[in-house]
């Protein structure tokens, strides 16, 4: 049985996908480090910075990261929709519903 290729265009939106789920994840990690560093500065202990750190940039994240969060969750999206349907598609052919591609 043939393995089928990834269509380019979904290789371009995984890639795509991939790209932004790294950028807003170095993009959240980075506001922690800046948020807890501006706690240092003012003589709070680092692991309370950190912890104070943590809870003050889940928030604030959504607010600043907005565009990119909303990047992410339609390529999320995208990608389920795609699964989704090939999941059918592989049911209904097990079912002898739909002919298989010779090619």
């Amino acid at each position: 049985m043939q393995e089928q290729q990834p269509e380019p265009a979904t290789q371009g939106a995984k890639s795509t996908l991939a790209r932004d789920i790294a950028l807003y994840t170095v993009a959240r990690f980075s506001m922690v480090i800046v948020v807890a560093f501006l706690l240092m500065l003012v003589t709070v202990p680092a692991l309370v910075a950190f912890a104070v750190s943590v809870v003050v940039v889940m928030p604030l994240s959504l607010l600043v990261f907005g565009n990119l969060r909303r990047r992410v969750a339609v390529g999320m999206a995208e990608r389920a929709a795609v699964r989704k349907a090939r999941r059918e598609e592989l049911m209904a052919q097990l079912r002898g519903e739909r002919a298989t591609d010779a090619g």
